[in-house]
């Protein structure tokens, strides 16, 4: 009674994503899918239970491997990514466990970048550890010479570009023909580029995650992960996160499709708003460096013009070496605008100290006191000026 016409396949991916995973024809012309609850999904007969069991991930089967709400969400992600398959996990460390243990077995061997996300790392070194899978740390910087340090027992190559808290832009074409040439599978965070800035599916990169919970939903009060895949690999990973019980809420699902809508109207005034931050702070006195790959100044900025077509919210300063913590606290307490908490994404703007020890393993930080900042939605002028206070604030405590 609503006719619905699919978009051009021509038309942009801005275009596709608002139509992407809904169907207002099987909603009673409803515009947004509506939040489906389910554990016990009934069938008619006995056949239609077999053959439901047998086909488990091609429609409603039993409430943790998704309901309707689920699969808009996995449609949209698939659409956002570039991926012909993709799945929801109840956070982004779901989506890099799953994707890292449908891969890896006792007696394998992974290699990780050295700037990676730090619960990453923490699994590394831990769980996969006990299991008997070996890691081996790289330099973001590393490129094609990646062939080197990989042997028979390498089957995953782990990806984050730019790197965590340093934000190094590293040469994924290079990674992967190097990766591909032996067999091994490239897995990619792709959370700071949300698949609008970056298109891991262009690079033929075979998996790539993101934390849901900062750009897709994009309102600080969801937690959510993904995992965009090939079909080569879709029974494979959905079969991985079934054994780890993993489900993602389906009120989560619902808030997370509301956000990915608006992604392409917001992600430009977080990359405008970090953008001026950046460029200010490079000026200021006490700042010895910015780390934003559109900076020429970062690592890896040439690869970030190539292979990028935005910069997103989040980036990092460092003090120069006279200031110690206790002067970034008085800097940062009293930040009016400025929230100190963990996460990113949102639309507000957050700020979080480091310390003057990033882990890492192959080169070890040498720098000051390093100050991440999430850039949010509010007026340029005014985070500027609370910024501008706080280092009042750090000038008269040091």
């Amino acid at each position: 009674m609503f006719p619905f016409v699919e978009p051009d396949k021509n038309v942009k991916k801005q275009t596709k994503l608002i139509n992407a995973g809904r169907d207002p024809k099987a909603n009673y012309g409803i515009i947004n899918p509506p939040v489906y609850h389910a554990s016990t999904v009934l069938f008619p007969t006995v056949a239609a239970l077999d053959n439901a069991t047998k086909n488990r991930y091609d429609g409603v089967y039993y409430g943790l491997t998704g309901t309707p709400t689920t699969f808009a969400l996995q449609d949209a992600v698939a659409e956002l990514e570039g991926y012909p398959q993709a799945i929801i996990l109840p956070s982004g460390l779901a989506s890099i466990a799953a994707s890292l243990l449908t891969f890896l077995k006792k007696g394998d061997h992974l290699l990780m970048v050295d700037s990676v996300y730090g619960p990453t790392r923490r699994l590394c070194d831990g769980m996969l550890k006990r299991f008997g899978i070996e890691t081996t740390y790289y330099d973001p910087t590393i490129g094609a010479a990646i062939e080197e340090l990989m042997c028979p027992r390498t089957k995953v190559i782990f990806a984050e570009s730019p790197g965590s808290l340093t934000f190094e832009v590293q040469d994924m074409p290079a990674i992967v023909g190097a990766a591909h040439s032996a067999g091994v599978k490239v897995i990619f965070d792709n959370t700071w580029g949300g698949g609008v800035f970056f298109s891991a599916s262009n690079l033929d990169i075979d998996v790539s995650i993101q934390a849901a919970t900062k750009y897709i939903s994009g309102h600080s009060d969801v937690m959510l992960g993904t995992i965009a895949m090939n079909d080569v690999d879709n029974i494979k990973i959905r079969n991985t996160v079934r054994d780890l019980g993993y489900g993602a809420a389906p009120d989560d699902c619902y808030l997370a499709l509301r956000g990915l809508r608006t992604i392409n109207a917001r992600l430009p005034i977080h990359q405008y708003n970090a953008l001026e931050l950046a460029h200010w702070l490079r000026k200021r006195p006490e700042v010895e460096c910015v780390l934003h790959p559109a900076l020429s100044t970062c690592t890896g900025h040439e690869i970030w013009k190539r292979d990028f077509t935005g910069s997103s919210g989040l980036f990092s300063f460092v003090l120069k070496k006279n200031f110690r913590e206790k002067h970034v606290s008085s800097m940062i307490d009293e930040m009016e605008l400025f929230k100190i908490g963990y996460s990113w994404g949102g639309f507000e703007s957050l700020i979080v100290p480091y310390g003057t020890c990033p882990p890492r393993t192959i080169r070890p930080w040498s720098l000051g006191q390093l100050i991440r900042i999430h850039a949010g939605l509010e007026s340029i002028d005014d985070l500027i000026s609370d910024l501008e206070s706080g280092f009042v604030r750090l000038n008269k405590d040091n």
